[in-house]
């Protein structure tokens, strides 16, 4: 993944392939906004590059001769920077790769540096990790594009964290359920403790139990989390077990490896 850093300009900047024409049955996306979340070899000069789009959700996409000293693309296929992509994509070869024909950086987010830069890999995983390919999410993009935006001016990242990985959770089909219990419908109570239990919800601690796992939280935590206000500390730690928890569950044995080296880094 390049580190070379796009330089102020008024001109947005602009990069270019060989133009393609389009084979019969082949379908043009233009003017796509996207991300950038990872890019690997492919063949001598080529990348295929995961992206995140607004309108057709996660993509792969084959960047021909971007790996070339003097390609144009080197300098804007970046992580964390907002583009705009054109691409082809074959109806007939049966691939889940379209061949990108036009990357143009769009500007206005600020470089992320430090625990920013750490955190910003980490939602790149969740995306790759927890996605389909091809399924279409415009809150989740919002949701991502604010995020990165709050991490570059040196927010408290334990917050932006949780909210997104509530909205991720949401809108891929686990939308945590934070008002009421799951057996009686009854509403959560501020004091009372609860064992959130995946694939129900929370259940009083006391009452009848589906099992002994899951995080225990207070009711306090749950409504904050609804509310999206993580100034209580205890709403903070409490928020962070539950979500960490629920996404080991959905991941289903898939390892976060940023979420290790977080780990170890903070252990250093």
């Amino acid at each position: 993944m390049g580190t070379t850093k796009a330089k102020d300009s008024a001109r947005p900047v602009r990069a270019r392939n060989a133009p393609q024409r389009p084979a019969a049955g082949d379908v043009r996306v233009s003017d796509e906004e996207a991300f950038v979340l990872h890019s690997y070899p492919y063949k001598e000069t080529s990348l295929i590059v995961e992206t995140f789009t607004r309108n057709r959700g996660r993509v792969a996409l084959i960047a021909r001769g971007a790996k070339r000293p003097r390609s144009a693309l080197r300098g804007v296929l970046l992580a964390f920077q907002p583009l705009e992509l054109n691409y082809l994509r074959s109806r007939t070869k049966g691939s889940e790769l379209a061949m990108l024909t036009r990357a143009e950086w769009v500007g206005g987010l600020p470089p992320l540096r430090g625990e920013g830069l750490l955190c910003g890999f980490y939602l790149n995983e969740l995306l790759i990790k927890m996605t389909a390919r091809e399924d279409p999410h415009e809150s989740l993009f919002d949701a991502y594009h604010e995020a990165l935006g709050a991490l570059a001016i040196h927010r408290s990242a334990a917050p932006i964290l949780r909210n997104f990985e509530y909205t991720l959770l949401r809108e891929i089909g686990y939308a945590l359920q934070l008002s009421h219990c799951d057996d009686t419908g009854a509403s959560i109570q501020l004091d009372v403790l609860y064992r959130y239990v995946p694939e129900h919800g929370p259940v009083p601690l006391l009452g009848p139990q589906h099992s002994d796992e899951g995080p225990v939280v207070l009711g306090k935590t749950l409504l904050d989390i609804e509310a999206g206000d993580y100034s209580d500390p205890a709403t903070l730690s409490q928020s962070k077990l539950l979500t960490r928890q629920l996404l080991n569950h959905h991941l289903a044995g898939q390892v976060l490896h940023t979420r290790q080296m977080m780990l170890e880094l903070q252990a250093l």
